[in-house]
């Protein structure tokens, strides 16, 4: 039975799948926010060359 614990405690396989999810959520997030703020600077830009400031 304590051989059973001690190979569940020592046992790592989950534990790279864990963090490559981690890295890969948080590589998404950056990409959308990164395009978010990117498409918002571009439809201002577009907005202010069909409407230009007098």
């Amino acid at each position: 039975m304590a051989a059973a614990v001690q190979r569940l405690i020592c046992e790592e396989e989950g534990q790279g799948l864990a963090e490559y999810a981690i890295i890969v959520a948080a590589v998404a997030l950056l990409v959308v926010g990164s395009l978010t703020a990117l498409g918002l600077k571009v439809r201002a830009l577009f907005e202010e060359v069909q409407f230009p400031p007098l």
